[in-house]
């Protein structure tokens, strides 16, 4: 008897419980155990800023099954501007759908600096809005740096990308990591080159050919991160860091390179009013202006250039020191900011896709951007900007990290412009440098 009450008990309890779980579903309410679907956003859509979501607020409805996956780019990526270098990357985005059927994309675009910006977001997402972080970002070396350390970012787990592979230019290998670790998919660079105008002078091919030539060479000498005489500094055999890890400067290195501008000062080859200019963007409104022979800027500058001028400019690496070509680079890299590892991985996939030398090819080509990999540089059908690009990546080195060029740009840079305004011996320049980096 007291069985068979316990039998009608428990089925009572059953058939109750059933029928609470059949009215939420009619209600629209998931039962406890089914989760929340996030909102799906169609690929290719407009790329606009969207407001981040308030913590603890659900996502919206979205087909059971479909994962939206949310990508950060900065407007000069923008997929939806109408250009070549747009159309090819919203089309790659789309087919990576296409062949994940079960995958959305949705592009937002950051700012790289400022409010807003890039950094700044991620900051800010990943402490009060979890919800409203990437789960891919392109971020730019330096930007990088300071997420990783941040931990604002995750190590990357491909098998296409390690410190052993010959499928990448060495700068971008060493964009991607910190230290031994890997934390970013290099999709772009960028390095310091040589415009000329080639019916005027031949490309010098070095230091002494620059000094023949009785041209000016146009670089803003007062850029404070000193970009230039940083590059000739480190094709001296010069270091950035002592054993103990500290910011260090060699000073028969940069003795020979102030040597060097004093010398080219001489014969105007580096003329004082080179100190007026303190960024890119002013030497290269000086090198127009005067028609300048020379001028040693970004790679991307001058392929920017030279899709919307018609003046006659040609490209070469920088003059070698002692038949050594030697430059800097930097880029951009795809990283993951998704504390879910499932999606983590996912967005792998995706970066992965978006860096398949086929499709480099075609985007670095159509945005004049340094290819990151030598596949994707062989298909450029320029054969001439092809070789010469290809040398400039192979002579490539990343560019030092930010804290190191915080601590030895500003000295280099006065260096720099006390010898060109001849202020200074290279000597005194070289021991005033080295008694600020010592003082503490």
């Amino acid at each position: 008897m007291v069985l068979r009450k316990q039998f009608w008990i428990i089925l009572l309890l059953a058939l109750s419980l059933a029928s609470c779980d059949a009215l939420g579903m009619l209600n629209g309410t998931p039962s406890p155990a089914t989760p929340t679907p996030e909102s799906m956003v169609t690929p290719g859509g407009e790329s606009t800023p969207v407001p981040a979501t308030p913590v603890g607020t659900e996502a919206p409805l979205q087909p059971p099954g479909i994962v939206t996956l949310h990508l950060w780019l900065p407007p000069e990526f923008d997929p939806n501007d109408g250009t070549p270098a747009g159309d090819l990357l919203k089309a790659r985005l789309e087919e990576f759908s296409a062949q994940n059927p079960n995958v959305s994309i949705d592009v937002r675009l950051k700012a790289v600096q400022g409010p807003g910006g890039l950094l700044e977001s991620l900051v800010t997402a990943s402490a009060a809005a979890p919800l409203a972080l990437p789960d891919l970002v392109a971020l730019p070396r330096p930007v990088l740096e300071s997420a990783a350390l941040k931990g604002l970012i995750y190590p990357i787990n491909t098998a296409m990308f390690s410190q052993e592979s010959e499928s990448w230019y060495e700068y971008a290998r060493q964009m991607g990591y910190l230290q031994t670790t890997p934390f970013g998919l290099p999709f772009a660079g960028d390095a310091l080159a040589l415009v000329y105008r080639p019916d005027v002078l031949e490309a010098p091919q070095d230091w002494q050919a620059l000094l023949n030539s009785n041209q000016v060479l146009v670089f803003p000498a007062a850029d404070p991160d000193a970009s230039v005489t940083l590059a000739f500094y480190l094709a001296q055999g010069g270091t950035l860091q002592d054993e103990q890890g500290r910011p260090a400067l060699t000073g028969n290195a940069l003795l020979k390179v102030l040597e060097y501008y004093q010398q080219a000062a001489a014969v105007n080859v580096m003329p004082y009013w080179l100190t007026q200019s303190v960024t890119d963007e002013q030497a290269w409104a000086t090198f127009t202006a005067e028609q300048h022979p020379m001028l040693i800027t970004w790679l991307s500058h001058y392929l920017a250039e030279q899709r919307s001028a018609s003046v006659n400019l040609a490209l070469t690496p920088l003059p070698s020191i002692n038949s050594t070509s030697f430059t800097l680079a930097t880029g951009w890299n795809w990283a993951l900011a998704s504390p879910d590892p499932a999606r983590r991985e996912l967005s792998t996939q995706l970066a992965e896709y978006l860096v398949e030398e086929t499709f480099l090819a075609e985007w670095t080509q159509a945005a004049g951007i340094l290819p990151t990999r030598p596949g994707a540089l062989s298909s450029w059908t320029n054969s001439t900007l092809r070789g010469v690009v290809g040398q400039i990546a192979r002579s490539a080195q990343l560019i030092p990290p930010t804290e190191v060029l915080a601590s030895l740009g500003p000295l280099l840079e006065k260096a720099t412009v006390d010898v060109l305004k001849a202020e200074s011996t290279p000597a005194s320049a070289v021991e005033t440098a080295l008694e600020k980096l010592n003082t503490p």
